[in-house]
């Protein structure tokens, strides 16, 4: 179940899934300029009561940035839950095959809202470690959810990070920086080029690119 704050639900946390790397122990953090939350807050101070869906690692700094500022916030670990047995199964036409992952099963379980229940969510790097039978559904399900004129802040790899590059957990640090932490380990499993990116947000009106001088392409999607 996802973990919502702000009077509506007591805030939880998850374990951390096994993965196929090693992941250091209490690493520490590295703060990370970030222009696309700079853009992704902006006007925040001006509104409350907006409700953001954090869709990354459970983190106390980024729900208590949220409900000081007087906005809700629904967080779920949910790269977590794509690592759980009961979303596996094997065709129901070969039921020796092999098991393959249920999106649909997946999909019901964690992002089962309303549409247009959310003014904003925030993606981190998600989509490049997801199995690939999620991808394409979990981009549709979050712009059904998504109120119109919402945004998506999401962070893609370059070619240059590698497979072993580091999962990191998101913690926002203020408006425009972010402290990052090495967190469970997981294995990168593909790289989008910018074409890529824009199809898996066909039909937002606007999808704008940051560049960094890291491995990472920070986008912001607007509904």
């Amino acid at each position: 179940m996802l973990t919502k704050v702000r009077s509506l639900f007591q805030p939880g946390a998850h374990t951390a899934a096994v993965g196929t790397l090693a992941a250091p122990a209490h690493a520490p953090g590295t703060l990370r300029h970030s222009n696309g939350l700079r853009d992704f807050l902006n006007g925040w101070d001006k509104v409350e009561g907006r409700r953001v869906l954090d869709l990354g690692c459970t983190s106390s700094a980024n729900l208590s940035f949220f409900t000081t500022h007087g906005h809700n916030i629904h967080s779920d670990d949910l790269l977590h839950e794509t690592a759980q047995p009961v979303y596996f199964h094997p065709p129901a036409d070969d039921p020796a095959a092999p098991a393959v992952f249920d999106a649909d099963a997946w999909l019901d379980a964690n992002l089962a809202f309303p549409d247009q229940r959310f003014d904003a969510v925030l993606l981190w790097d998600l989509v490049d470690y997801m199995p690939e039978p999620l991808v394409r559904p979990l981009l549709e399900r979050l712009t059904l959810i998504l109120k119109p004129g919402g945004t998506i802040l999401s962070y893609f790899h370059t070619r240059d990070a590698g497979a072993e590059a580091p999962f990191f957990r998101y913690h926002i640090h203020d408006r425009e920086t972010l402290e990052m932490r090495v967190a469970a380990a997981y294995r990168l499993q593909r790289i989008f080029n910018n074409r890529h990116i824009e199809n898996l947000f066909r039909g937002f009106r606007s999808v704008k690119f940051f560049l960094a001088r890291d491995n990472l392409r920070e986008v912001l999607a607007t509904k």
